[in-house]
Order: structure tokens, then C-alpha cells, then sequence
């Protein structure tokens, strides 16, 4: 008799692993919010308000939404603490579509193109230390190319090269396992926010033995005829706060590797954004007490170009050098380049589980969705995002990009707040283990103050945020090829 051939067994699926615990979390809430922002937005927002009380009021109402839409999110993160998000939770409020427009966006502009400005930014700290790293040092240039009239320069320069160079070796970190990515996090956040703790600290003890001059530093509302216009200006000034904290979210990416997430990763929210939005209102504090905040552009020195003119916008860089003398603007380069350093791994960790998510759709490439069978994490999505953050950083129009998705960033903010009503109303039953604080009032009052934000970008900025919407409709025909193509889906 002959015999029957038999099946092997398939193998179990490799997956990710959990190894987060509440430390981590936190740690990666507030490592990729601390970015290079808090030492330089400043100079745009009082440019805007012309306002030392309006200047701190798109701080303090850009914190308050930020710790707002955090502990909202917190509900749903409990309730579905998957890979992937908040990409998880748009497709599951409003439908696949919703979800793969938010992770097209993510992988085509916010997150990368966030990765490459970061990045560059510490090639350009970098080269106080290291002149040969700069801007102008050209390793290879071909002239320029336009596209649709944008002229983008054919050139690769030493900063570029350090930028590529720390994207690569921080997706290699993090592919080598999650420790990995977690233990570099964990340091550099906590040399970062100690940081930040330095720099009030030493404000503090400027101010109480320099004290104030009143024609230094004037009456909070100077200049301030109170009605509609002084808050639309602070809702179009927001926008810089608002993504200097930004990237709060990116724990939710990475819900799945979380040890008990739906305890740790709400507290991780909540604590996070707490402890760095009171941090920069500390910070903005600290710059008003210590540099005027009028100023003239062709001035000499801190002192006299103030907050709104700081050198290069480096309001941070101006502050240390008034309390501190000639060192500060070094040890000020060394803050950067440590909160740069901490911010782009905390962004390439979660990132990445993103496009794993979508790929385990069957919404992005299928091999995006293999996990490492060595390393147990996702290391062809750490490549293919690493890939494109290079090349965006090459290109060298990624700020520009960001800026065009400034409007619909906040818009799937907005949805995801929404959907936290829209989740209560359809599926009254599912298990939350957390509940959003003070809900229906602060989630609406959220959605309120980010909907004015949106009508001063649509007023003030209308071609970027069209532009911006733009973006995220080209992700529409995409989504239903994807969809044609029908690849295996894997459950989540």
C-alpha cells in the first residue's frame, strides 16, 4: 500500500513581542513630543501674536488641547490596544478608508517627513561642534529641477549625510529588538528633560537676582484690543506649539508591544503630555523673563533682536546666552542635538508599526508585515521607512510638505476625537477598561478648539491647507488599487 502524504504543519506566525512597561511608555510619549521646537518655534509665534499674554496663551491653550486629546485617546487605546493606533481606531470608527488615509499621510509626509527634519536639524547642530558638517559643504552637486515651479536643488551636502547617516543607524537599533530602541529612549529622554528642567532652573535664579526692567519687558496684554481678531491670531499662532508637542500619539502605534497597555498606556498619555507641555510653559516663561520680547531683525546681539528677532530663530540658543555668556550657545547645541537624537528613535520605533499594521490589512506592501524571527520586531516596515525619511531628507522640501499637511494633521485629530462618540454610540458593549476624563465635555470642547484652528489655517493658509487635503485625496485612488488587489489580510 502506498502511503498517504501528509502535511507539515504550518508555523506559527512570528509576532511582535511585549516589552514596554510604563517608563518605556512614558518615555516615548515625551521623547518624540521633545524635539528641536521648544528652542526655536518661539521667535514665530511672537511674530504673530505681537503679545507677551497672547505669546503665552497659544502655549498654555496648545497644552490644554494637547493633555485633552491624550486623555481621550486613552479611552481607546484600552479598548483596542493594537499595533497601529490611531490608524486602528479611524478604521474602526468610520471604516477602512478613513484609517488607510491617516497611514498613507503618516508614511508619505507627517511621520517621514517629521523624521527628516529632525534629522537635519541634527546635522545642523551637529556642525557647531563639527564645522565640516554644514549646509554648504557640498559633497555632490548637479545643478537644480523643477517640478510643478518648485526648483529643487540636485545637491547632497555633509549635513544631508548626517542626517541619512543617524535615520540608518537608528533603524538599525531599533530592528536589533525592542530593548534596543527602548534603552536609547529611556536615556535620551531623560538627558532631554533634564535638560529642559536645567535651563528653568537657571531662568529662575537669573531672574530673582537680575530681576525685570519694565521697558525690557512690558505689560502682558500690550498691544491688545480684545474681540475676534486677537484669537484668531492665537489660533494661527498655535499651530507652532501645537507641533512642537506633537507626536504625543506615537505609543498607540506601538499599543501592542505594551506590557498591560490598557492601564499603561492611558497613564503614559496623560503623564507625558502633562509633564512637557507644563515644561515648555515654563520654558516660554523663562524666555520672556530673560529676553525682550520686541525686538528689530537688524539688531546686535540677544538683547536687542529680543524673542521675535532671535538669530535664526534660536530663541533658546539667545536665552542661555544672556544668563550664561559665550558657553551657552555650545551647551545650548548639545541640548538640541541630544532632544534631535532622542526624538528621531522615538518616532522611527512607532512609526513603523503603522505601515505593519496597514501591510497586515493587506493595505501596504505584504512583506511590510513580516516580523523578524530573530529580533521579533518589524524590520522590513523599520527599513522601507528609514528608505523614504532619507530620501525625503535629500530632497530637501519636506519642511515645505509639513506645512502643507499642517490642516489635515489636526482634521485627523479631530475625527479621532469624534470617533470616541461615534465608537460610544455603535458599540455600546465593548469592553473600556478607561473612560475619557470629564467626557462629553472636554472631547467636544477639543473638538471645538481644534475646529477653530482649522478656520484661521483655512483663512490665513488657504492654498497650503487645501494643498495639504490634497495630499491626503491622493491616497483615495490608491486605497481602492490596494484593495483590488485583494493580498492574503492577516487579523491584527
Amino acid at each position: 500500500m502506498s502511503s498517504i502524504p501528509t502535511r507539515a504543519p504550518e508555523a506559527e506566525p512570528v509576532e511582535l513581542v511585549k516589552g514596554l512597561g510604563l517608563f518605556d511608555s512614558t518615555t516615548i510619549v515625551m521623547g518624540s513630543m521633545i524635539g528641536s521646537g521648544i528652542f526655536i518655534v518661539a521667535a514665530d509665534v511672537a511674530r504673530q501674536v505681537q503679545s507677551p499674554g497672547l505669546f503665552l496663551l497659544a502655549w498654555i491653550f496648545s497644552g490644554l488641547m494637547t493633555v485633552t486629546a491624550a486623555v481621550t485617546y486613552g479611552e481607546l487605546a484600552a479598548m483596542m490596544p493594537k499595533a497601529g493606533g490611531q490608524y486602528i481606531y479611524l478604521r474602526e470608527a468610520f471604516g477602512p478608508l478613513s484609517g488607510f488615509l491617516y497611514g498613507w499621510t503618516l508614511f508619505l509626509v507627517i511621520q517621514t517627513g517629521t523624521l527628516a527634519a529632525v534629522a537635519v536639524a541634527f546635522g545642523r547642530f551637529l556642525g557647531f561642534f563639527f564645522p565640516v558638517v554644514s549646509p554648504k559643504n557640498l559633497l555632490l552637486n548637479m545643478g537644480t529641477i523643477e517640478v510643478f515651479g518648485h526648483r529643487t536643488p540636485l545637491t547632497f551636502s555633509s549635513e544631508q549625510l548626517v542626517a541619512v547617516l543617524a535615520l540608518l543607524l537608528l533603524s538599525t537599533v531599533n530592528i536589533f529588538g525592542l530593548r534596543w530602541g527602548a534603552w536609547v529612549q529611556n536615556i535620551f529622554t531623560t538627558i532631554k528633560v533634564g535638560a529642559l528642567a536645567g535651563l528653568i532652573l537657571l531662568g529662575v535664579y537669573w531672574v530673582t537676582r537680575h530681576g525685570s526692567a519694565p521697558a525690557t519687558h512690558p505689560p502682558l496684554w500690550s498691544g491688545v484690543s480684545w474681540g475676534v481678531a486677537p484669537l484668531t491670531l492665537v489660533a494661527v499662532a498655535m499651530v507652532g506649539p501645537l507641533f512642537s508637542s506633537d507626536a504625543w500619539n506615537n505609543i498607540t502605534f506601538a499599543a501592542a508591544e505594551v506590557i498591560n497597555p490598557r492601564r499603561n498606556i492611558p497613564l503614559a498619555l496623560f503623564l507625558g503630555t502633562t509633564v512637557v507641555c507644563t515644561v515648555y510653559l515654563a520654558c516660554n516663561w523663562v524666555y520672556l523673563r530673560v529676553l525682550p520680547f520686541y525686538g528689530t531683525p537688524t539688531g546686535i546681539g540677544p538683547l536687542e533682536r529680543g524673542i521675535q528677532y532671535a538669530a535664526e530663530d534660536r530663541v533658546g540658543t539667545a536665552a542661555v546666552q544672556v544668563m550664561l555668556g559665550g558657553q551657552g550657545a555650545g551647551l545650548m547645541a548639545a541640548a538640541i542635538l541630544i532632544s534631535t537624537f532622542g526624538c528621531m528613535n522615538g518616532m522611527i520605533l512607532a512609526g513603523a508599526r503603522v505601515y505593519y499594521a496597514m501591510a497586515r490589512h493587506g493595505l501596504f506592501f505584504s512583506s511590510v508585515a513580516r516580523v523578524s524571527p530573530r529580533y521579533r520586531t518589524p524590520a522590513i516596515s523599520l527599513a522601507v521607512q528609514a528608505v523614504w525619511a532619507a530620501l525625503l531628507t535629500l530632497t530637501g522640501t519636506y519642511s515645505e510638505l509639513l506645512d502643507y499637511v499642517i490642516f489635515a494633521v489636526v482634521l485627523f485629530y479631530i475625527l479621532t476625537v469624534v470617533g470616541v462618540f461615534q465608537l460610544r454610540r455603535t458599540r455600546p458593549h465593548v469592553p473600556r477598561p478607561y473612560r475619557a476624563w470629564g467626557y462629553p465635555i472636554l472631547p467636544a470642547l477639543y473638538v471645538v478648539g481644534a475646529l477653530m484652528v482649522e478656520w484661521a489655517l483655512l483663512t490665513h493658509k488657504p492654498l497650503r491647507s487645501v494643498a495639504g487635503l490634497a495630499i491626503v485625496a491622493l491616497g483615495i485612488p490608491v486605497f481602492y488599487w490596494w484593495r483590488r488587489r485583494r493580498p492574503e489580510v492577516h487579523p491584527l
